[in-house]
């Protein structure tokens, strides 16, 4: 190799982003020139190896701007900078420092594994309650619009029907001593569920009163449903799966949780309640129908009837409230027949049943229209 012989390159100036065509001159350093004129030099010593593309050598110098970069694709010249820069590898990741990245990499991922499935529920069980129902409605509302995406139809507005409904709902809502604000609504959909939202919002589906047998069978699960209410349990869900999910989303590159957001709201729908959580909702609704003298029976019995004739159970009642043995055993416990009056007359019943009935027929529901107690 001659000193004073010339080899291309591209350089990076490390003040902008602009690629020079520039000459390298070995001499006593490395000269980068261009058009003739030498615009830096680095230190033979001082030229260190950069992360690079295959065949190509990306060079940086310890003593110049940090995002300073050379880039040399001719082999010759590639040749020619490693006989002069003896230090090119110098600092470089060791094998010892390389596992310890490794390791240090691992252990955060488990960090945030932990996080996710211990330290957020803790939390969320914590947080829910101390949260102001302002703000529980506020998120009731932004996970009422998934849901109506979701299952689909209109609120079901037939006068008799809606009275009827109103009446069921204010007597189990007085039995279980609710004090929160309620907005209750039957919704034509042929999924069989019920559900509840954040902030009171409570959810019946057609598709599930149609399978009714008795107001019994209903008044059970609109009872199941407003012990979810009562014990803010859709909040925790909302709280501890939308942290679960950015943490996740975080660890496998998500930044924004724009996937927390979007997954949260169809989880709170097909993915089932915990298992305390659930049976504190069944304990509710059987001490509800028990002051109203009624026997919780039917609603186990409605929740196995549609177990057993639902075929897709992506969006039933059951996909999200698992029944098992002790749940149902729970609710046939008091087979004894009840001396409380019934929840609704004859006629109640059948208007409650055909509420949507003006919507099949094409009359304009209302969806804005909200039963509030």
């Amino acid at each position: 190799m001659v000193l004073g012989a010339e080899h291309t390159a591209v350089f990076l100036d490390g003040r902008s982003n602009r690629k020079r065509n520039v000459t390298l001159r070995f001499a006593g350093g490395l000269d980068i020139a261009e058009e003739g004129t030498v615009v830096d030099s680095w230190p033979y010593d001082q030229v260190r190896r950069a992360d690079s593309p295959p065949q190509t050598l990306r060079l940086r110098c310890a003593t110049a701007l940090p995002l300073a970069r050379l880039e040399v694709s001719d082999a010759a010249t590639q040749g020619a900078i490693t006989a002069y820069c003896r230090s090119l590898d110098v600092g470089g990741a060791s094998a010892g420092q390389t596992w310890r990245i490794v390791f240090w990499s691992l252990a955060a991922a488990a960090s945030i594994l932990l996080l996710a499935f211990f330290g957020i529920p803790f939390a969320a069980d914590r947080l829910a309650p101390m949260l102001p129902l302002s703000i529980e409605q506020r998120i009731g509302g932004a996970v009422e619009k998934q849901a109506a995406f979701m299952f689909g139809g209109k609120t079901c507005n037939g006068a008799e029907g809606q009275a009827a409904f109103t009446k069921l709902v204010d007597k189990l809502k007085t039995a279980g001593g609710i004090d929160l604000p309620l907005e209750a609504h039957v919704v034509s959909s042929r999924v069989p569920n019920a559900y509840a939202l954040p902030g009171g919002k409570v959810y019946l589906l057609d598709g599930l009163l149609k399978k009714a047998d008795k107001p019994d069978e209903i008044a059970g699960v609109l009872a199941h449903e407003l012990g979810h209410v009562q014990h803010r349990d859709s909040l925790r869900k909302i709280i501890q799966t939308g942290g679960t999910s950015f943490l996740i989303g975080l660890l496998f590159g998500d930044v924004t949780g724009g996937s927390a957001v979007l997954f949260v709201g169809r989880s709170l729908f097909d993915a089932s309640y915990s298992r305390d959580q659930e049976r504190a909702a069944d304990a509710f609704a059987v001490d509800v129908m028990r002051k109203l003298g009624r026997s919780p029976k039917p609603f186990g019995d409605l929740l196995v009837r549609v177990t057993g004739s639902d075929a897709d159970k992506s969006l039933t009642l059951l996909s999200s409230h698992p029944m098992s043995e002790d749940r149902l055993a729970l609710m046939s416990k008091d087979t004894s027949a009840r001396e409380g009056p019934e929840l609704l007359s004859a006629a109640e019943w059948k208007a409650l049943k055909s509420i949507c009935s003006s919507l099949a027929k094409g009359e304009p529901g209302t969806a804005g229209f909200k039963i509030k107690w």
